[in-house]
């Protein structure tokens, strides 16, 4: 069975601290630079994964804290670790699960007065957020955050059909209302969204 992408962060962060010494793992201080230097994107993921501000802040302070507790990180992968303690947590926040139903439609959440088209031709946040928590974490994951399927499965505790159907669904639905996210696109280039001015403090 192939590794997740944790299980090869960790397994590279020991085979290469053994041979290096400690002084290679990323310190509170290597995570809080991290944090401060990747701001945006950070706080972006979190928010998109969460569809929610007030939920989106607390798993990106959550992740601060859990990071700056971390001593076992090689220090090439911290900034990938960063990542992945913000979508851990909020997983942890919303447990989101595929949604069993009889019916044929996609489930996907739209709201039409919400929904408009960015000038750069992406998916805009509200479009992003109007997906099913399922649906959206699978998208922002797998399209948006080039997680492999697997990896995406092991996170959200399913299996890697239902992630590949959930990613079919979730750009069916997108791109009925919005032009697809181009290959390549990132999280910060595939929306329109600032964090608030207020959290520019938050790892200082």
């Amino acid at each position: 069975m192939p590794l997740s992408r944790g299980e090869e962060m960790t397994g590279q962060t020991h085979r290469q601290a053994w041979a290096n010494g400690e002084d290679r793992y990323a310190t509170r201080e290597d995570f809080l630079k991290i944090f401060d230097q990747d701001l945006n994107g950070l706080y972006q993921l979190s928010f998109l994964l969460t569809g929610n501000h007030q939920k989106g802040e607390r798993c990106f302070v959550s992740g601060i804290e859990d990071c700056a507790k971390e001593n076992h990180v090689f220090r090439e992968w911290a900034r990938a670790w960063a990542k992945r303690v913000i979508v851990e947590n909020a997983i942890r926040e919303l447990n989101p699960r595929r949604k069993h139903s009889t019916s044929s439609s996609i489930p996907i959440l739209f709201s039409r007065n919400r929904l408009s088209r960015s000038p750069s031709g992406h998916f805009d946040v509200d479009s992003v957020l109007g997906l099913a928590d399922f649906e959206r974490f699978v998208f922002v994951l797998c399209v948006l955050e080039h997680y492999r399927e697997h990896e995406c499965a092991l996170l959200l505790g399913c299996s890697a059909s239902e992630v590949r159907d959930a990613r079919t669904r979730a750009i069916a639905g997108l791109a009925s209302i919005c032009q697809v996210v181009p290959v390549g696109a990132t999280t910060a280039s595939a929306v329109s969204w600032q964090p608030p001015t207020s959290h520019e403090g938050k790892c200082k």
